[in-house]
């Protein structure tokens, strides 16, 4: 069984300048490979070459230099795009067609009967939120609303590789969290789902693995834990104190107050000791929690090694 995606050196250079045209490169080198059936997030700041490299990957732009494979075909196979979903960062469509309408239009696309359009539109438009606008047209339609309709057209057809270029963008709390749902439930399907993302816990939600591009160049690429290690920092409590109380002076240092409540971080060592402080001083444990470094330690530590590129 191919991988699903297989990328080899891709490497894209535009021309920048008005009289004196030089090459400046947005993407260099790109070589990694996606697994069939895996969530795999690409990272990245604005600028680090995310949307170039899934527009080489959709042959809407061709690379100066490399190769790159989808389902064991060649991204200029036309009939690859069959078995492939996309959803741009910013979709535009046709203003005055309704939601129903512009999904009916694209299923056309992919040899479905008057039956079939119809059960797949009603069943896409329930999925991602939008059935009480679905006849509504799209130029009253928010960012937010256009985000789902994109979505739904991404994975109409069934695809069994799904291209995501910022699916978050522009929802609420309630649409990333539906949007979330929709990508695991693709997983469950054995589908496999390629999305880029600049939310960091959104890839460390979701992703099986993930992979880091700043200025173009791939910095790292696997699990976020393995990406980010899993050593812990320190440990955090949460604790409520009586009235009239006070945090023990040792540990005062250390603690943040939220509200009623107090953060206190201790290292991993002094763990105990600064729980019978608390004991003590009759505190109430509502909580003890790792600290660990995150993902977006690990980006931001790479942001700053590396100047910010021009290119999205």
């Amino acid at each position: 069984m191919p991988s699903a995606i297989e990328i080899d050196n891709l490497t894209k250079d535009y021309a920048v300048g008005f009289w004196r045209k030089r090459p400046q490169r947005a993407l260099d080198g790109l070589t990694l490979t996606v697994e069939q059936g895996e969530i795999f997030g690409f990272l990245g700041p604005n600028g680090a070459g995310k949307s170039t490299t899934l527009k080489l990957l959709m042959g809407l732009i061709f690379p100066t230099a490399g190769a790159a494979r989808i389902l064991g075909r060649a991204i200029g196979d036309v009939t690859m795009h069959r078995s492939i979903g996309f959803l741009p960062e910013q979709p535009y469509f046709y203003d005055y067609l309704t939601a129903r309408e512009l999904l009916d239009y694209f299923a056309r696309f992919f040899g479905f009967s008057g039956p079939e359009r119809a059960q797949r539109v009603s069943a896409m438009l329930e999925r991602v939120g939008i059935t009480t606008a679905a006849d509504v047209q799209l130029r009253k339609f928010s960012k937010g609303m256009l985000q789902r309709v994109g979505l739904a057209q991404a994975i109409l057809h069934d695809p069994q590789v799904v291209f995501l270029d910022e699916p978050m963008s522009g929802l609420d709390p309630i649409g990333r969290r539906e949007v979330r749902d929709i990508i695991l439930e693709l997983k469950r399907q054995g589908r496999t789902v390629f999305f880029s993302t600049h939310i960091l816990g959104d890839a460390e939600m979701l992703c099986d693995r993930v992979a880091v591009l700043v200025g173009g160049k791939l910095q790292g690429i696997g699990s976020p834990e393995r990406i980010v290690s899993v050593k812990v920092q320190g440990m955090e409590i949460l604790a409520e104190l009586p009235d009239g109380r006070a945090l023990p002076e040792k540990l005062a240092a250390r603690a943040t107050r939220i509200g009623d409540r107090w953060r206190i971080e201790v290292p991993e060592a002094g763990l105990y000791a600064a729980l019978d402080d608390l004991r003590t001083a009759g505190a109430r444990v509502l909580s003890v929690a790792q600290v660990k470094p995150t993902l977006e330690d690990f980006f931001f530590k790479l942001l700053g090694q590396e100047k910010k590129p021009d290119f999205a």
